[in-house]
C-alpha cells in the first residue's frame, strides 16, 4: 500500500531527525518487530498526564489544558480545563461504561463504551484499548496472520504492513532507540513514531507520536491528612520512552485532534472512582447510543 501523505510527513521529519543507517542487527520479520514493540511496553500497564487538547475540524478549533489518565485494558479518563479554572468536560470509561458531563449545556451523556460514544470528546472514534494503547505509546493492533506481516526499512524506521479481516489493514512504523542500534534485535527497543489504519480502501485514522521524553513509574498517593491509606502505583517500576505529542487524525470527518503531555508519569495511583463519575447537580441525564463497536 502506498504511503499517504500523513505518512510521508512522518517519514520527512525522520529525515533530519532520526538516525538514518539501519542498526547492525536487523529485525528478521515484521512479528518480530511488533513482539519486541510490545516487550518494551510492557512494564507500562498505564500513563498520567497533564497537557493540551488541540482539536481542528469542521467546527472551528478547540483548544484547553487537558488532564490525561489511561489504564489497560481500556480505562480511560479526560478532563478538559478551561483558562478560568473550570472543568466544562470531564470523560469516564471503565471498559464497559461511558459517562460525559458536559457542563456548558448542563448535559449528563451516558452508554456503553463504544468508540463512537468516547468519540463525543475526544472526536476520533477507535476502542477504548486502542486508545489506551496510543496514549501510551504503544500500535493497537489488529487482529492479523503473524506470517502475514510485512517488514521494510525507510527513512530511519521500520515500516510493517499487517492485513487484516474484513478488507482491514495496518501500517505501524516503528523506529529503534537511538542507544541501541548496536545491540542484537532480540534486546533493542523500540518507539511507536505511526499508525494507520484502512477499512475496505478508506483510512480509519491516522496518528503520529513525537516528541518523546522519558517517564518513569508515579510515586505512592499519600493522603496530606494522613487519614485514608496510601495509595500505591497501579504497575510496577517502568522506565520508557513517551511520546509527548500524539496527533490523530479522521480524514473522512475532517477531524485533527493533538494532545501534548507538559508531565506524564507511568503506571498511576488509582484513586476509588477515578474511571466513573457521579451526575452533578442540575444535568439533565441522557443516555446515548450510536452505531459502533
Amino acid at each position: 500500500m502506498r504511503a499517504t501523505a500523513f505518512f510521508v510527513g512522518v517519514a520527512l521529519g525522520c529525515v533530519t531527525g532520526c538516525t538514518q543507517s539501519r542498526p547492525l542487527s536487523r529485525f528478521p520479520t515484521g512479528e518480530a518487530a511488533l513482539s519486541r514493540m510490545k516487550e518494551t511496553h510492557a512494564c507500562a500497564n498505564g500513563v498520567q498526564g497533564a497537557g493540551k487538547l488541540d482539536h481542528f475540524g469542521t467546527r472551528g478549533r478547540i483548544r484547553g489544558d487537558a488532564s490525561v489518565i489511561a489504564v489497560n485494558p481500556a480505562r480511560v479518563r479526560i478532563d478538559i480545563s478551561s483558562p478560568f479554572g473550570a472543568t466544562p468536560y470531564t470523560l469516564t470509561s471503565n471498559g464497559q461504561s461511558f459517562t460525559l458531563n458536559d457542563l456548558p449545556n448542563k448535559q449528563f451523556l451516558f452508554g456503553r463504551a463504544s468508540a463512537c460514544n468516547l468519540a463525543r470528546l475526544t472526536q476520533v472514534p477507535i476502542p477504548g484499548h486502542a486508545l489506551v494503547s496510543l496514549l501510551r505509546g504503544e500500535a493497537p493492533l489488529l487482529k492479523h496472520d503473524a506470517r502475514a506481516a510485512s517488514l521494510d526499512w525507510e527513512d530511519g524506521h521500520y515500516r510493517i504492513e499487517l492485513p487484516s479481516h474484513h478488507g482491514a489493514r495496518q501500517t505501524v512504523l516503528l523506529e529503534v532507540y537511538a542507544e541501541d542500534y548496536a545491540v542484537d534485535w532480540q534486546k533493542q527497543r523500540v518507539r511507536v513514531v505511526g499508525v494507520s489504519t484502512v477499512q475496505s480502501g478508506a483510512v480509519l485514522y491516522e496518528a503520529e507520536l513525537g516528541n518523546f521524553v522519558r517517564a518513569v513509574t508515579a510515586a505512592p498517593r499519600n493522603d496530606e491528612d494522613g487519614l485514608d491509606p496510601m495509595i500505591l502505583p497501579s504497575g510496577g517500576p517502568c522506565a520508557l520512552d513517551i511520546p509527548r505529542s500524539i496527533r490523530l487524525k479522521v480524514p473522512h470527518s475532517g477531524d485533527d485532534v493533538l494532545f501534548q503531555y507538559r508531565s506524564v508519569v507511568l503506571n498511576p495511583p488509582l484513586p476509588v472512582g477515578t474511571f466513573t463519575q457521579p451526575v452533578p447537580a442540575g444535568a439533565h441525564e441522557q443516555r446515548v447510543e450510536c452505531d459502533g463497536p
